[in-house]
């Protein structure tokens, strides 16, 4: 400001041609002849500094755009900007939605982003050998999203199951508990609408395995193996390996369980509108930001009107298994009692040595002179390719 004022004052005082200034303070002839304009038009104020922000912002957000987005995001609030974009751009085809990081830094300046502090990272996945879904069906991922407790005082125990390659939400039930008899109802009858997968994923939790029993098998992954499922377990303590999953769960806790509801009647109506949400609403982005019930059609194995009968070869002798144990030949071989109820076969592979299977599973090797049981649980078939 004080060069400027000195420099109209040189021009006021006529001594010097205006082209001779501008050389001496070091500026064009057309800033020279800027400021003597203002000195002539405002006066002293004139030369004040002045704002650079331009009188309109070519890029400013159209109002009806700001409100479309800030509209929506109110509606899903842990929807990210793709998301949002992706869903509006589905509705309006023709409209010319800015791109997903305009949206977000629109959603930082209305603040309605939360900052997050920085995690360290997991390190490098394990290699567990898990089925990597092909198709619909081929594998179904469960879990229970973490119980909470209802405004009413009982705990919630949502069971969750998801279709690992469509990402379709094929149930959310709401239980009072992690008892087996309704979760096997729940499978029920998400197999009697879906009808039957191949490969069932959970963690090494109660229903979904017993650990203490052979394989730890329980009641309800015997059951699936009777019915042509293979149940596929990830690592403990390896929640990551079911992602897909502990992702869906995230989405789950923020827009179906804050606050709770009362009862686990008005809870469970919360978790329909969310798997109706989940699947025809919600963009996803595995899925190129396409809708899972786009992508997820059900299974062409239909849920049986009786539970099948293990077949066996010729060769093997079967065995009912009672109290955990099946008799053989005067002695008892402990098993596990999850098998109570199932029939076992004996294989030969050596003259005193037979394999005990259930089905397409390994159970292990049974020396028939000295009555020992070693167990080895292993599938005697590769994993299920899934049906192209």
């Amino acid at each position: 400001m004080s060069q400027r004022e000195k420099f109209i004052d040189l021009v006021l005082e006529r001594r010097y041609p205006v082209i001779e200034l501008c050389n001496a303070f070091g500026i064009s002839e057309k800033t020279g002849y800027k400021w003597i304009g203002r000195f002539e038009r405002e006066g002293r104020p004139g030369l004040a500094d002045r704002s650079h922000a331009p009188h309109v912002a070519p890029r400013q957000l159209p109002r009806s755009v700001k409100k479309a987005v800030i509209s929506l995001r109110e509606l899903h609030p842990s929807w990210g900007p793709r998301k949002l974009r992706a869903a509006l751009a589905r509705k309006e085809p023709d409209m010319p939605w800015p791109a997903a990081s305009t949206i977000g830094e629109l959603l930082r300046r209305e603040g309605m982003v939360l900052s997050r502090r920085r995690r360290g990272s997991i390190g490098k996945r394990l290699d567990t050998q898990l089925t990597v879904a092909s198709t619909p069906n081929h594998v179904w991922s469960t879990d229970f999203k973490g119980e909470f407790r209802l405004a009413s005082g009982p705990y919630c125990y949502p069971l969750t199951v998801l279709d690992a390659k469509s990402r379709y939400l094929l149930g959310c039930t709401a239980l009072f508990s992690t008892a087996s008899l309704p979760v096997q109802l729940v499978f029920t009858r998400l197999f009697q609408k879906y009808g039957v997968p191949e490969v069932i994923r959970s963690d090494n939790g109660v229903p979904f395995a017993s650990p203490n029993a052979l394989g730890q098998l329980s009641t309800l992954s015997v059951w699936w193996i009777r019915l042509g499922i293979r149940p596929e377990r990830i690592l403990p303590g390896c929640p990551q390996q079911n992602g897909q999953h502990e992702r869906m769960h995230k989405t789950l806790k923020a827009e179906a369980t804050r606050p709770a509801s009362a009862t686990l009647r008005e809870q469970q109506r919360r978790f329909d509108r969310f798997i109706r949400e989940y699947n025809t609403d919600r963009p996803h982005e595995a899925l190129g930001q396409e809708l899972p019930a786009t992508s997820y059609s059900p299974s062409p194995r239909s849920f049986p009107a009786r539970l099948p009968r293990l077949e066996y070869p010729a060769n093997v002798e079967v065995r009912l298994v009672s109290k955990g144990m099946a008799a053989w030949r005067g002695k008892t071989v402990w098993l596990t009692k999850s098998l109570d109820g199932q029939e076992v076969g004996f294989e030969r592979t050596d003259t005193d040595i037979w394999n005990i299977n259930f089905g397409p599973l390994l159970l292990g090797t049974y020396h028939d002179p000295s009555n020992t049981f070693l167990p080895e649980v292993l599938w005697k078939t590769h994993p299920p390719a899934g049906n192209d």
